[in-house]
């Protein structure tokens, strides 16, 4: 029959790119106690701690909780280390506290060794973008970039429209797309702002669809449906208004995790229900990864779908990251889906990644 039990808990959250917050638990029949730590790990030096006592035996045991803040600035991986602690903090707080932290600096320690061999794998891993899509080299026809968010239509904007278009000018766009999120420009505003500015604003929306985010062209308004609406009750309205529609950042949050580990291949993600009823695929968006990025290039050709590229701005620093390089001359929004139609483009990058 059991008569005595402890456990020893630890578990470890990167909080930042040089820090970790580690929480340890040790509980038996007779103390229950935690900590919280951060440690940088470029030197495992720790930088905060905190400790709570959960049952104890004597009044005196909670008084050991400030006692533990003498082991912020020891250097977990310096020779002797742990006997410090024992010493310093053991006899000065509480050894169960030290035994607790004990065991919090060799998880550290090795979790650090997982997280750098996680990213040498990664960096193996990476890829150049600017090897898979070609610079932007504008001799004739038009560059757009044809995904821009705009403040207050789309919530997760900062940047109003007047800003985004004076943006897109200054680095040598022809014009820009204002894809909204579940919102469409009145036309007669959007003809304003091209006097405005001088400048050739397009209008489209993103919609979000059982099956992700569409970027769609050509519609003058929104279909009326209560909740999400279907990629096929899209697809029907869509091609009503003799409209386009390019399947948005597909697999953008994907393949932040190993390539392998998730079972992803370009084969058998190109079978996906979205890819049937799109007209193109946005292999160029500023929000994702390079990965990502090279990841639905290669979906798209299997797919035989023409591929597009867009910022995704939401704010003005990003306009423009990426766009579409078209052959021909887009005057308006009939050209611009005549030119979509037409396969005579290209994603390209416009500012250096």
């Amino acid at each position: 029959m059991l008569k005595f039990m402890r456990n020893k808990i630890v578990g470890i959250e990167r909080i930042a790119p040089d820090e970790v917050l580690v929480h340890g638990i040790l509980d038996d029949d007779i103390y229950s106690l935690e900590i919280d730590l951060r440690v940088r790990l470029s030197d495992l030096r720790i930088v905060s701690i905190d400790g709570r006592w959960k049952r104890w035996t004597t009044p005196e045991c909670p008084l050991a909780v400030g006692k533990l803040k003498e082991a912020v600035g020891m250097c977990i991986n310096e020779e002797g280390i742990y006997e410090k602690i024992r010493r310093e903090i053991g006899k000065k707080s509480c050894r169960h506290f030290a035994n607790l932290l004990i065991e919090c600096c060799d998880s550290v320690k090795l979790a650090k060794e997982v997280i750098k061999e996680k990213e040498e794998v990664k960096e193996k891993k990476k890829v150049d973008i600017r090897k898979e899509f070609p610079k932007c080299v504008k001799n004739s026809g038009t560059l757009i970039d044809l995904h821009i968010h705009t403040y207050p239509a789309s919530p997760c904007a900062s940047s109003s429209i007047d800003d985004q278009i004076e943006e897109a000018k200054r680095i040598g766009l022809d014009a820009i797309c204002i894809t909204d999120h579940d919102y469409i420009w009145d036309k007669e505003k959007i003809e304003e702002l091209c006097k405005k500015h001088n400048f050739l604003v397009l209008r489209g929306a993103e919609i979000t669809t059982d099956q992700g985010d569409i970027l769609v062209f050509g519609l003058e308004k929104l279909p009326q449906k209560k909740g999400l609406i279907s990629i096929r009750e899209l697809r029907k309205e869509v091609e009503k208004s003799n409209g386009f529609m390019i399947a948005a950042h597909p697999f953008r949050g994907f393949l932040i995790s190993d390539i392998e580990s998730l079972g992803l291949t370009p084969e058998k993600e190109a079978e996906r229900e979205v890819f049937k009823f799109v007209d193109a695929i946005e292999v160029l968006n500023g929000r994702v990864n390079a990965n990502e990025n090279v990841f639905t290039k290669k979906v798209a050709e299997i797919c035989d779908l023409p591929k597009t590229g867009g910022s995704d701005a939401h704010e003005t620093k990003e306009v423009g990251i990426y766009a579409t390089y078209f052959e021909d001359e887009i005057r308006n929004e009939r050209d611009l889906i005549d030119a979509l139609r037409s396969r005579r483009y290209s994603a390209c990058i416009l500012k250096g990644v």
